[in-house]
């Protein structure tokens, strides 16, 4: 890492990837290769990957809340398992390489764009938000184990978080994804102390990172609100289409 361009391109994939990943998902898709290139293991380009993302989930969430967008408490709830879940998946992803994941995940993220694109718009009567009761513990189930695959590899996670809780919580995708920043912010903590007290962080490339995830979070939580939902959808099914491509031909 002696060349100055090294850190430029940081930044400007930083912004891409602060941008892709508050509007939908798989940002990390970009950035964990691109540490690789840079030099860093995998192991240790995945730790310093979470730096960046603790930053960006914390503009992100101050952005939508700058709008006044906000999900408290159904968000926390969610938040706090995950946490735990993440501590699970960080501790695996230290010792164990997440190749293998990587076609499964294209598959998933086929299913997601068949599903939003083919299931039946909900009427504006049918969207009454459901965040309390068996929704909420059906949540905080799920979430535990959107954790431990968070704190392992977190690439195109934020796809299935949207996916559950537009679906299942009818929440409409300008607060799914003020929801989805929160929640991967509480759970990035513990992930990101796992890689630190395993020694898997590179803290100057990391921060580096975060200068350009943590400015396209906050430029895309209130873009996203400004434009709605639409937009959202349309960015969404463009982007997993780009990722599950990817990921078959790697």
């Amino acid at each position: 890492m002696e060349e100055w361009y090294h850190y430029v391109l940081l930044v400007v994939v930083g912004f891409a990837v602060g941008f892709i990943n508050t509007m939908a998902g798989g940002g990390s898709l970009l950035s964990l290769p691109t540490l690789i290139f840079l030099g860093l293991p995998p192991a240790v380009a995945n730790g310093t990957n979470r730096v960046a993302i603790v930053i960006q989930t914390a503009m992100a969430t101050a952005g939508f809340r700058s709008k006044g967008v906000s999900t408290f408490p159904f968000n926390l709830y969610l938040g706090i398992s995950a946490f735990f879940g993440s501590i699970i998946g960080a501790w695996i992803a230290v010792d164990v390489k997440g190749e293998t994941f990587n076609r499964i995940l294209a598959m998933v993220m086929l299913a997601v764009v068949l599903i939003i694109l083919f299931k039946p718009k909900m009427r504006m009567e049918e969207m009454q938000e459901r965040l309390t009761g068996k929704y909420l513990w059906l949540g905080i189930f799920v979430f535990f184990f959107f954790g431990i695959y968070g704190g392992f590899i977190n690439a195109g996670l934020g796809f299935l978080m949207i996916l559950f809780m537009h679906f299942v919580n009818r929440m409409n995708l300008v607060r799914v994804n003020a929801t989805k920043v929160f929640v991967v912010f509480v759970y990035m903590l513990s992930a990101l102390a796992v890689f630190v007290w395993n020694d898997k962080v590179d803290w100057k490339l990391g921060l580096i990172l975060a200068i350009g995830n943590g400015s396209g979070a906050w430029f895309a939580s209130r873009f996203s609100v400004k434009k709605g939902e639409g937009y959202i959808k349309t960015f969404l099914v463009v982007m997993v289409v780009n990722m599950a491509i990817k990921l078959c031909f790697i």
